[in-house]
C-alpha cells in the first residue's frame, strides 16, 4: 500500500572486477567526509533510479523505472544499458537490485500481483532470467536483500495481516514463500516503502531487519534466523499517515543500526525522522540532531566507525557519531545510496541522476 502510493543480490562468483587504477583517488576520503561531494556521472537516461548496488569504486548497477537497468565498470565514465527487454516492453518498476560482481545481479520489480517479479543475470546483463513472478494479487513486494552467496529474502506488504517473506537458498534461482507463524501481526495500514531498496536489509549470515510505516507507529522488525521468526520494536520516527514512517535502514554490523525516513510528500515537515540502535534493533532512540527533511536512503561509510550518509530529494547529510547527530553535506536530489569497503560510495535518484562520492579538487 505505502509502496504503491510512492509512485513513487552474493553468489559463489568469480572475483570482483578490479578497480580501475586510473580512476582511483590518490588519497582516501576523510572519515568525516569534509571536502567530499557527489560527482555526477552522466547516464544518458531520464528515468528514476531507486535501485542501486555498488560493487566497488569502479563497478555499480542502477535499476529504475521503465524497466531500466544500467551498469558501469569504469567508475561511471560510461554506462551500459543492460535492461531486460521484456521489462522495458512492460515498463516494469525496478526498485531494488543486489549485485554480486560485475556480471551477476538480482533485480526486483514492484507492484501488485504479477508486477512484482525477480530477475537474475549471470553475464553482466546481456541476458536475464525471470526467477519469480508473484501469483498473489494481494501481495506487493518492496525490497530484497542477500546474506551470503546463496541465501536471500524479499518482503511484501502484509497479506492476511502479516508481512510476507520470500526466500531463496540458491542465489536467487528459485524462491519460496516462508511460513508466517513467526511473523507478528501488522498494524492497520502498515506497509513498507519501495523507495530505495533499503526497507529490508541484512548484516552477517542470519540477521535481517524490516522497516515499516503507514500505521500508527513506524516499526522495525528483526529476525536472527533468516526470516523465520521476528521480533518487533517501535522506532522513534513519526508515522500515523500512509506517507510517513521509516524508509531506509542501514546496519554496520549485527548491533549498530540507523533508520531514516519522514514524510515523502513535497513540502511536508519531517521532524525526528532519524533513529539509532546499538542493540541490534531491539530498542531505538531518536537522533539528537536529525536530518532537516525526509530521507529515503542511508549507508555506512567504511572509514570511521560512526560515519554514515543519508540521502533524499532535498540533499545529503553525514553523521560521524553513529547517527546521533547529522549535518548537511550538500544539496541535490537522490533516493538511494550505497558504499563499499574501498570507499566506493554511490547515489542514484530522479532524472537519471547517478553520482560517486569524491574529494573536491
Amino acid at each position: 500500500m505505502c509502496a504503491a502510493a510512492l509512485v513513487v543480490g552474493v553468489l559463489a562468483a568469480p572475483a570482483q572486477a578490479a578497480p580501475d587504477r586510473a580512476d582511483a583517488d590518490p588519497a582516501p576520503l576523510a572519515r568525516d567526509l569534509r571536502g567530499a561531494g557527489w560527482a555526477l556521472k552522466d547516464t544518458g537516461k531520464d528515468v528514476r533510479f531507486r535501485g542501486l548496488a555498488a560493487v566497488n569504486r569502479s563497478t555499480a548497477w542502477v535499476a529504475g523505472s521503465k524497466g531500466t537497468v544500467l551498469r558501469t565498470v569504469d567508475g561511471g565514465r560510461s554506462w551500459r544499458d543492460v535492461s531486460p527487454p521484456g521489462a522495458v516492453a512492460e515498463g516494469l518498476e525496478f526498485r531494488d537490485i543486489e549485485a554480486f560482481d560485475a556480471r551477476r545481479a538480482v533485480a526486483l520489480s514492484i507492484g501488485e500481483g504479477e508486477a512484482s517479479r525477480v530477475l537474475r543475470t549471470e553475464d553482466g546483463g546481456a541476458t536475464w532470467t525471470e526467477t519469480f513472478r508473484n501469483p498473489d494479487p494481494r501481495a506487493f513486494y518492496d525490497c530484497l536483500t542477500f546474506f551470503d552467496a546463496r541465501h536471500g529474502l524479499a518482503m511484501s506488504d502484509p497479506v492476511d495481516g502479516k508481512f510476507r517473506i520470500l526466500a531463496t537458498d540458491d542465489g536467487g534461482r528459485n524462491w519460496r514463500v516462508l511460513p508466517n507463524a513467526g511473523m507478528p501481526e501488522a498494524l492497520p495500514g502498515e506497509a513498507g516503502f519501495a523507495a530505495s531498496g533499503q526497507c529490508l536489509v541484512s548484516s552477517g549470515p542470519r540477521d535481517v531487519w524490516l522497516a515499516t510505516g503507514g500505521g500508527a507507529q513506524a516499526r522495525i522488525l528483526h529476525s536472527a534466523d533468516r526470516g523465520l521468526t521476528w521480533q518487533v520494536a517501535e522506532s522513534t520516527v513519526p508515522a500515523g499517515d500512509p506517507a510517513r514512517g521509516v524508509f531506509a535502514l542501514a546496519f554496520r554490523d549485527r548491533t549498530r543500526g540507523l533508520a531514516v525516513g519522514g514524510d515523502y510528500r513535497t513540502g511536508q515537515a519531517s521532524p525526528q525522522a532519524a533513529a539509532v540502535s546499538a542493540d541490534g534493533g531491539r530498542t531505538w532512540r531518536r537522533a539528537a540532531t536529525p536530518p532537516p527533511a525526509y530521507r529515503s536512503g542511508a549507508a555506512w561509510f567504511p572509514y570511521g566507525a560512526g560515519t554514515a550518509l543519508a540521502v533524499g530529494p532535498t540533499g545529503t547529510d553525514v553523521t560521524t557519531d553513529g547517527g546521533r547527530s547529522w549535518r548537511s553535506l550538500e544539496a541535490g536530489s537522490f533516493d538511494t545510496v550505497d558504499c563499499t569497503a574501498d570507499a566506493g560510495c554511490w547515489a542514484a535518484g530522479e532524472k537519471g541522476r547517478v553520482a560517486r562520492l569524491e574529494r573536491r579538487r
